[in-house]
């Protein structure tokens, strides 16, 4: 695939501003074409990228026109546009249904139109809710607990029945919960949440008993895997793939733990008993493995790089 070029939905958001110049970094991509609604993102995340083989366009996936035009002159599609946050999609059911499926529905129906060669569609290990299993792989029932995993699941369903009628090369790539410093960085994530907390000597609070598990992915290791998938769709066969590390499965409270240990501070940590604590899965990755994929950033290292990034802010402006 040379002088490939990337349309990136959602591209001015928190995996987007990692995504976007490290696209503009590969030899083979001519151009990158963000389209984003500017809802929650901000070309200020994009600081940096702004070059001439970036174009920008403003629209909504859930209006087709908007879409076919983005869609209209590129090869590869990553669509990361997307309602995030999967507690706060509780109250906000339908847009979130409007903006993960439908608007998945039609970047789908433009790609297939317009001859696009690879979709690789950001999907979620919230999908599987609160498996039983220690040991969920991608032949797993997904068990999606809030209208976010729902809406995920769905869209996979689409992506699987475009690549039936349109014959184009896609993957859904269900991503472990991100974390990490990056200029779209988002602090409704828990690992972030925990340091900025933990930097400003408040109480980290756990809901439930702390006991549920998650995978964790640092957002550059998650933008390293979507331009993998986009850009080498032969390594990447599968149409979903669980994206983590094995040894990257934590439950929350180790989690407040280690953010204690790396911050050195002796931090209170609160359990909220009665609140509910969502989904718990430990996710396998071994597929993925397939792929020659590898994440480079430990948990440890995204959270001291967290906490370098923020007091350096910090001091900048003092």
């Amino acid at each position: 695939m040379s002088e490939t070029r990337v349309l990136v939905t959602g591209g001015c958001g928190y995996i987007g501003s990692v995504l976007v110049p490290h696209l503009l970094d590969q030899s083979r991509v001519s151009e990158v074409v963000v389209f984003d609604s500017l809802a929650s993102g901000s070309p200020a995340n994009l600081a940096g990228s702004v070059t001439d083989e970036l174009t920008f366009q403003r629209g909504d996936v859930r209006q087709y026109g908007d879409v076919e035009n983005a869609v209209r002159d590129v090869d590869v599609v990553i669509h990361l546009a997307a309602i995030t946050g999967a507690a706060s999609t509780h109250d906000r059911e339908a847009e979130t249904f409007a903006v993960n499926r439908d608007g998945t529905e039609n970047v789908l129906t433009a790609a297939g139109k317009f001859d696009v060669e690879n979709v690789v569609l950001a999907s979620s290990c919230n999908n599987y809710g609160r498996a039983a299993s220690t040991d969920i792989d991608e032949e797993t029932e997904p068990n999606p607990l809030n209208p976010y995993a729902e809406s995920k699941v769905a869209a996979e369903e689409l992506l699987g029945d475009a690549i039936d009628e349109y014959g184009f090369d896609g993957t859904a790539l269900r991503m472990s919960t991100n974390y990490g410093w990056a200029p779209g960085v988002r602090f409704n994530l828990v690992v972030n949440h925990f340091v900025f907390r933990g930097l400003t000597d408040r109480p980290l609070t756990v809901y439930g008993d702390g006991s549920n598990w998650r995978p964790f992915i640092h957002v550059r290791d998650a933008a390293r895997a979507y331009a993998a998938a986009a850009l080498e769709p032969e390594t990447w066969p599968q149409q979903v793939y669980n994206v983590g590390a094995n040894d990257s499965n934590y439950q929350i409270s180790e989690i407040a733990e280690v953010v204690r240990e790396e911050l050195d501070r002796d931090l209170d940590v609160t359990y909220l008993e009665d609140e509910h604590p969502g989904p718990s899965y430990h996710v396998n990755f071994d597929r993925l493995a397939e792929t020659g994929f590898d994440p480079e950033w430990t948990l440890r290292d995204g959270i001291q790089d967290i906490a370098t990034e923020l007091q350096q802010t910090t001091d900048t402006n003092t």
